[in-house]
């Protein structure tokens, strides 16, 4: 893919986790064949930046060298602590193989949207919920034994339930969907789908959406699952950092022990197999090579794009502009809410909405509450104005939060109209 500063790589290997030595090869092949940034999504793939039609072919075959096998057809996406964690309900990531296999046995295999996905969530510490899916299988522990819910088009919270299934099932109701989304076109999503003709379809009515009893985690942070094992859960600033830096980080990683890295949502890392006794010297570590360590660090729920330089269709620099929230707007950055700092209408970084959007556009920006990138504004601001806008926003939120309210509590409460008037005024 064509991007301002090359071409960009997108790769979603087909095992939950690296190992360090083969995350290790990737970011050198980054940076010999490319400008050495990678990037992890909000959904957990890795971004390989700065490629060249030249280069591509010497990227491929190191990629190949370190036994990394890119997912292909249909992306089915698991949580990242599948397997390892003994609070799921479920390990997701058998029900994922037997979907890919059942998948895989189709003729004519079905030609699908580009960007496609499925979400098995076994539940657990770290779930998807909050990831968008055309159709998502959630786990459910009831009186009659494990079973899965099937729902098409949204998150955990906004997706339409159409039937609770054995592991059987599942697999058979995913497949029909995925014919259904074939029969109505390459370019289908869940969306499309109708949800009452299937609901017919199905013998078991849907049950409840939703049964998690334990806390969910942050995926930055330490992630404690069972009685002695954690994950370290880390974050590159912004979702971007430099193969030197990751490498650098990933020689201390490895001497103290971590044997496998898997990429989370929320742009995030985390590894497995350190000693309690080394995570205070690796947190060290890891904060100097320039990755986000604490659940409560505001910086994480400041979500830029590339921004430009690095995309062709962002018209502004959103990483220094999320430093710049940071900076002057901290009070919107509680843990409340996140601000969604997008180059362009695309919404590529948060496709889903966010209470604050601030949307590039060739004259200015655009202030989205409570919407995606492309949702209506309620304000516009010129190309100067943007880090008083932030400043404006910021003291907004302190002025006028009353005594236990979160930044988004107060921004619902005053509602758009203060917030178009906040903007218009500063």
């Amino acid at each position: 893919m064509q991007t301002g500063d090359g071409l960009l790589v997108r790769l979603r290997p087909s095992t939950p986790g690296l190992t360090v030595q083969q995350f290790r090869a990737l970011a050198e092949a980054t940076e010999k064949h490319g400008n050495g940034l990678i990037e992890i999504t909000a959904r957990g793939n890795l971004q390989l930046r700065g490629m060249t039609p030249d280069s591509m072919a010497g990227l491929a075959a190191d990629i190949d060298r370190t036994g990394i096998v890119p997912e292909s057809g249909v992306a089915i996406e698991v949580p990242p602590l599948s397997g390892v964690d003994p609070s799921e309900i479920s390990d997701a990531r058998a029900l994922a193989q037997r979907l890919r296999n059942a998948i895989d046995t189709l003729h004519p295999k079905p030609l699908l949207a580009a960007k496609l996905a499925i979400i098995i969530d076994g539940g657990g510490r770290l779930t998807l919920d909050e990831l968008t899916a055309d159709i998502r299988l959630k786990a459910i522990d009831i009186a009659v034994g494990q079973m899965w819910t099937l729902c098409i088009a949204g998150t955990q919270a906004s997706a339409t339930p159409l039937a609770t299934l054995s592991p059987e099932q599942a697999i058979a109701g995913a497949v029909a969907l995925i014919k259904a989304l074939a029969a109505i076109g390459p370019r289908a999503r869940g969306r499309d789908l109708d949800a009452a003709s299937l609901q017919a379809l199905f013998s078991a009515p849907p049950g409840p959406t939703h049964h998690e009893t334990i806390p969910l985690a942050s995926p930055v942070g330490i992630i404690p699952f069972g009685k002695e094992q954690f994950a370290l859960g880390l974050r590159p600033a912004f979702g971007q950092i430099h193969a030197q830096d990751l490498v650098r980080f990933l020689d201390v990683a490895e001497l103290a022990g971590v044997h496998e890295i898997r990429t989370g949502p929320e742009h995030s890392l985390l590894l497995l197999g350190l000693p309690r006794k080394r995570l205070e010297d690796i947190v060290a570590v890891a904060a100097a090579c320039g990755f986000q360590t604490r659940a409560d660090d505001p910086a994480n729920y400041a979500i830029p794009c590339a921004g430009s330089g690095a995309c062709a269709s962002a018209h502004y620099a959103t990483k220094q502009a999320a430093v710049d929230l940071v900076d002057v707007g901290a009070e919107l950055l509680d843990g409340s809410l996140k601000v969604h700092l997008s180059g362009c209408m695309k919404g590529c970084a948060h496709p889903s909405p966010a209470m604050l959007t601030i949307v590039g556009a060739a004259t200015g920006y655009a202030i989205v509450v409570n919407g995606s990138s492309s949702s209506e504004p309620v304000a516009y601001i010129g190309k100067e104005r943007l880090k008083s806008a932030l400043a404006t926003l910021g003291e907004l939120v302190r002025n006028n939060k009353a005594a236990g309210e979160s930044a988004q509590q107060c921004l619902k409460r005053l509602g758009r109209d203060a917030i178009a008037t906040a903007l218009r005024q500063g």
